[in-house]
């Protein structure tokens, strides 16, 4: 029986993990050593130690996929941090902007089909690579025409709901 984590298919998690591990343990060391000797905890030291077991968690949860990452692209910049903040409360780690951005590893673009007008050839096949979640406010069939030529994963029109986008995501992570 595999574990939830097949460590042996992904190379790096091991090595992210122990890199966690080392530096949780120095920290754990590090307020030891202040409780036995009740001097005050080195902490700017402790702060760096936090952050980076905080860099490596991420590079635990990128190697392991658990980190779900999405990025809310919309014309209209409310809207689009609106949907960034319910994608958050439903446990995505959610950005949102109205302007193009690189990816990073694994994040999922969820894109208003209205930016595609600003976009030039390159961008169109940058955008295209990413097979994004379209969502639009538009239900005829050349807006349809035009999510599929962005290999979109999924076609969601507006008002969309929260559950919906985030079944849409699901499915779109676990294309790899």
């Amino acid at each position: 029986m595999g574990s939830a984590i097949d460590s042996s298919s992904k190379p790096e998690l091991p090595a992210a993990l122990h890199r966690l591990r080392s530096t949780l343990a120095r920290l754990k060391a590090e307020l030891e050593i202040a409780i036995v000797d009740g001097s005050a905890p080195p902490t700017e030291r402790l702060l760096d130690d936090v952050r980076e077991a905080l860099s490596h968690l991420r590079a635990v949860e990128d190697a392991s996929r658990l980190r779900r990452a999405v990025l809310v692209m919309d014309d209209d910049m409310r809207l689009a941090e609106i949907t960034a903040r319910g994608l958050r409360r439903l446990g995505f780690e959610a950005d949102s902007s109205s302007e193009p951005r690189p990816l990073g590893s694994g994040e999922v673009l969820i894109f208003d089909l209205s930016l595609l007008d600003g976009l030039d050839a390159a961008a169109h096949d940058e955008l295209r690579a990413k097979r994004p979640i379209v969502v639009t406010g538009a239900t005829d069939a050349a807006s349809r025409a035009l999510a599929d030529s962005l290999d979109a994963s999924d076609y969601l029109v507006k008002p969309i709901e929260l559950a919906e986008l985030a079944a849409a995501i699901n499915r779109r992570m676990a294309e790899g």
